[in-house]
């Protein structure tokens, strides 16, 4: 995993979700809820996560689902003037 987390983001523990009794899975990056996973969507990312070994594959399950750490640009607080 390391060439996939060449900046150690992930060792920060930037993401977090939460499920609720419908069985509704809410992604957080930083705080902020970023995506919503539903039925065979949240199924699938729920059996992911409980297969997971530790907690920095588990960022990087939930990494890859938002699209997050494709860019390089997300901790970029700077918009772009034209």
């Amino acid at each position: 995993m390391g060439s996939i987390d060449k900046r150690n983001r992930l060792r920060q523990t930037p993401f977090n979700y939460r499920v609720n009794k419908d069985n509704t899975v809410f992604l957080d990056y930083e705080g902020k809820q970023v995506k919503i996973l539903k039925g065979k969507d949240a199924d699938k990312f729920i059996r992911k996560m409980n297969a997971a070994e530790n907690e920095k594959d588990r960022q990087l399950i939930m990494a890859k689902i938002t699209g997050n750490f494709k860019r390089g640009n997300e901790g970029n607080n700077h918009s772009k003037k034209m």
